[in-house]
């Protein structure tokens, strides 16, 4: 059978990574690199592929089985529609849109379309997140209690002469960094009801935020804590904690997200396990395992988990939904940063239905 020809648009960072992967995914090969800068053609005859400047030419030339997007988010929507009316299956990049009623009009695309699209909420596909996800699922630790969610890390300045990571409403740590955390939040444990946070840019006097904390509350039972700078000395990231992406980040051992339940605690990126025995409280000593974990790359996995949405043996692990639903709570993070009162994630869904 011969492989499923993938075109990437957009060559950045995370548009090189996925250049990478297809290179190493079974069933899949890079057919094409669609972006305006001389670096992408430089980097498309390295690859051997062809190039294009724009996404309309890519369709015109009918070379490709699927894209991957990973254009600048404010893109997002334009370039996606355009490839669902086609009917090509799409990898779309988080954030799915710059603000919710771009992403109410992806979704009703998706919809119209019929065709596949996964969001590239990647961690998802990593082997600590389903081996984690296995035990929740299970009842390892119970109803959730509370969870705490640290993401610390120093980014340079000159990452901000990119001119979209200075842009509110497309850069900043919650929209980059945060909203896979929460995505995971929401994978493990359900859907977020309310939200409370604050904000602030003091310490690199950017427009866009540079640390932000937020509770978040869950429907069906617990709290979440969320703290994150860029802007913040420390290893407390899970970039820089898992390994997951040892060509860019260095890995450190600690821990960054904690969850607590009812009959146990689970500790990542580590999978330590930690219980009590029958009639435990805080007296006793707590009983300590590590569960079991696979191996392999999260990228790798994610690619050939879109190979088989592509040929229609699975359905999209991370659907658009999914990544309207984070943006949702990255919203209402915002909104109570800037009104200082709780916001409950109904409110949003309401005035997306109006708009």
């Amino acid at each position: 059978m011969d492989d499923l020809k993938v075109a990437v648009i957009g060559a950045g960072v995370i548009g090189r990574t996925h250049i990478d992967t297809l290179s190493n995914t079974k069933g899949l090969s890079l057919s094409a690199i669609v972006d305006p800068t001389p670096a992408a053609r430089e980097l498309a005859g390295a690859c051997q592929v062809r190039y294009f400047a724009d996404a309309g030419d890519l369709l015109d030339a009918r070379i490709c089985d699927a894209v991957v997007i990973a254009s600048p988010n404010d893109t997002h929507v334009a370039i996606a529609e355009l490839m669902l009316g086609a009917g090509l299956p799409v990898l779309l990049e988080k954030p799915v849109a710059s603000s919710l009623p771009q992403g109410a009009a992806l979704a009703a695309a998706v919809a119209r379309s019929g065709v596949p699209l996964l969001v590239g909420h990647h961690r998802r596909h990593n082997p600590l997140i389903k081996a984690a996800k296995q035990a929740i699922s299970e009842g390892a630790i119970g109803p959730l209690v509370m969870a705490t969610v640290t993401c610390a890390m120093l980014k340079p300045m000159d990452y901000f002469d990119v001119a979209w990571r200075r842009d509110p409403d497309q850069g900043g740590p919650l929209l980059i960094n945060a909203i896979h955390d929460i995505d995971l939040l929401r994978h493990f444990f359900g859907e977020v009801s309310t939200v409370q946070g604050t904000a602030s840019n003091k310490t690199r006097g950017l427009e866009v935020e540079d640390t932000t904390a937020a509770i978040l509350s869950f429907e069906d039972s617990g709290l979440a804590t969320v703290t994150l700078s860029d802007a913040a000395v420390g290893p407390w990231a899970w970039e820089l904690s898992s390994g997951e992406n040892p060509g860019r980040f260095p890995k450190h051992d600690t821990t960054t997200h904690l969850y607590a339940g009812r009959d146990g605690g689970l500790s990542l990126p580590d999978l330590s396990l930690w219980t009590y025995g029958p009639g435990g409280d805080w007296t006793h000593r707590l009983n300590h395992r590590a569960l079991a974990r696979g191996t392999g790359d999260t990228y790798l996995a994610q690619m050939e988990h879109f190979g088989a949405v592509i040929r229609g043996e699975a359905e999209p692990l991370v659907t658009c939904l999914d990544g309207i639903r984070n943006m949702h709570v990255v919203a209402a993070i915002k909104r109570s940063s800037a009104t200082g009162r709780t916001v409950d994630l109904s409110e949003l869904a309401q005035q997306e239905a109006v708009a």
